[in-house]
């Protein structure tokens, strides 16, 4: 029964979050928001969804570790794993702003992350800290964006949702469902985890940062194989990179907020790979402007390595 519920809480949460971010979309633009705002804010986030609505379902139900698990968890797996794969699709070319800005910026917060957990629990205050720094993130983000117009992808935004945005009773539809979804799919997949580490005998810290993370990732991995086989790989980086910024200051924000959250679970292995998977990828992205196929293959390795770890150290 644990495989059925994490198997339909999967399915319900990517459905959810496809339309609550299609309803969203064309709501805003009916009601004259720019597409850049949208691509900034409904879109970049909604990748993310699955993860906010896991964590802070974990976090209500005092599942604290399935919540920091699946944060820690899919930041690793969105650099080595995500990244890994879709290199070895196309190598991917990065932009110079990806360099300069945004991976120092998930280096920081990373960073900032583990200063908070020295005393080993998240606490209201710093989820108040975490969540203040993620409206700062989108701020800066919009005004930045403002200065770096992208035509294609706003063009692309406003083809999407368009043909909602005359239709309000249905993009109402679709935004309600699609939050109804997101409670329901993650409310399932805690559900099932929480069963399957008891049923295996393995922690709820281990559940979170491997199954619940990777299943929670799989939004972000359909994107970027999407915009690499679409010859998009600025924007399969820079959707991976803004996930694990999202995923800390907005996540982990959030659920600290529901509860406090402890992280006695988790060793200095799992904290270190996440900053060093983080550090790694900016001399990955700056040699040549290019993440190539034998760094995909690196990358994938030494995932496969910290999950040899994880097995072993059960």
């Amino acid at each position: 029964m644990m495989v059925v519920y994490l198997i339909a809480g999967f399915i319900i949460l990517t459905i959810g979050a496809d339309i609550l971010v299609r309803g969203s979309s064309a709501l805003a633009l009916k009601f004259g928001v720019p597409p850049l705002i949208i691509g900034l804010t409904i879109i970049s986030f909604g990748t993310s969804a699955p993860e906010l609505a896991v964590s802070a379902k974990a976090s209500l139900s005092g599942n604290g570790a399935i919540a920091l698990g699946n944060v820690i968890g899919s930041n690793i797996a969105n650099i080595a794993l995500i990244l890994g794969l879709t290199a070895l699709i196309r190598p991917l070319k990065v932009q110079v702003q990806v360099i300069r800005r945004d991976i120092p910026i998930m280096i920081g917060v990373s960073v900032f992350l583990w200063i908070l957990l020295l005393d080993h629990t998240l606490q209201w205050w710093d989820g108040l800290l975490l969540f203040s720094g993620i409206i700062a993130y989108t701020v800066y983000n919009y005004i930045q964006g403002t200065k770096e117009k992208n035509p294609e992808a706003e063009g692309e935004i406003t083809e999407q949702a368009g043909g909602l945005s005359e239709k309000t009773w249905l993009c109402g539809i679709l935004i309600v469902g699609g939050l109804i979804m997101l409670v329901a799919g993650g409310s399932l997949f805690v559900d099932g985890a929480v069963d399957l580490a008891k049923y295996f005998g393995v922690s709820d810290a281990i559940i979170g940062l491997t199954i619940v993370a990777v299943g929670t990732s799989m939004p972000e991995l359909a994107t970027s194989i999407t915009a690499a086989l679409k010859g998009e790989s600025d924007m399969a980086i820079g959707n991976v990179v803004g996930s694990n910024i999202f995923n800390i200051l907005g996540i982990l924000g959030v659920a600290s907020l529901l509860g406090p959250i402890s992280s006695e679970a988790f060793s200095l292995v799992d904290y270190g790979v996440m900053l060093v998977t983080a550090l790694f990828l900016l001399p990955l992205a700056w040699s040549g402007l290019e993440i190539e196929r034998w760094e995909g293959v690196a990358l994938l390795t030494g995932y496969g390595a910290y999950l040899t770890y994880l097995v072993m150290n059960n």
